[in-house]
């Protein structure tokens, strides 16, 4: 992977991403550490996985923790975020990555308690140890911001409807992160070539994703939109708070 973020641009800082062993958030992770931050990998139950990122990007220099969370577990999200403090002190950077809802054996409301409740957890867990000049992004899909205005597969709208949730319970935390010079971006992709998520709809919609490269002529694979999660980190916070990655002419409006 090409540099992302200038080299040495985020020495001295923290970042932490979660469900970042693997996909996207590994990626990103990847991005910041190139750049010189030290990082946490989160995981749910890939800890070898992690462990092998992590001995990747320690050879950068930079300090690595590893630390498994079940973020629907308010308990299990106090915990990681002690160990970040005892580790590191602070953050600077906080992504929120993880997502899902579409795995099959999980209860009903899983997917608004991971989406919506579990984001709003681990923000509001985070706020003593992010740095007044801290960063937040809330990683989402044009499926799932869009989707007030846009319908989306029947497959994949209980998702959307809880991602949507839970972008617009993060948003009304804005002033509150505001007065403390946080910043909030939202970073909303199209079908990222890749994923869980689009492999797990083109098995209950086949030809989905072929479909929906073909209506916007490209879709991001999971580096080239994992780049933008990571400058969304550093760079100026949008007026509404929104940074829209990939083709939007077939979704409707806000």
């Amino acid at each position: 992977m090409s540099q992302t973020l200038p080299s040495g641009s985020l020495s001295g800082k923290t970042a932490l991403v979660t469900g970042s062993s693997r996909g996207i958030g590994a990626d990103t992770v990847r991005y910041f550490a190139e750049a010189g931050a030290n990082v946490v990998i989160n995981f749910r139950n890939k800890a070898p996985r992690a462990e092998k990122l992590a001995a990747q990007l320690r050879e950068l220099g930079v300090e690595v923790l590893v630390v498994g969370a079940d973020l629907t577990d308010p308990a299990s999200v106090q915990a990681m975020l002690d160990e970040v403090e005892r580790t590191f002190g602070g953050l600077d950077i906080l992504v929120l990555n993880a997502s899902g809802g579409m795995e099959s054996g999980m209860a009903e409301d899983y997917a608004l308690l991971l989406n919506r409740d579990a984001q709003v957890n681990v923000l509001e867990t985070a706020l003593p140890l992010l740095r007044d000049d801290a960063r937040v992004v809330f990683v989402t899909s044009h499926q799932a911001h869009f989707i007030r205005t846009t319908p989306t597969m029947p497959e994949y709208e209980p998702v959307a409807l809880s991602k949507r949730a839970g972008e617009d319970a993060l948003r009304e935390r804005i002033p509150a992160l505001e007065e403390r010079g946080i910043g909030f971006t939202v970073v909303s992709g199209d079908m990222i070539e890749g994923t869980i998520t689009a492999t797990l709809l083109e098995r209950a919609n086949p030809g989905a994703i072929a479909a929906r490269r073909e209506d916007a002529g490209k879709l991001y694979n999971v580096s080239e939109f994992a780049a933008e999660v990571a400058r969304a980190a550093v760079d100026p916070v949008p007026a509404d708070n929104t940074r829209l990655v990939g083709d939007t002419a077939s979704f409707g409006g806000e």
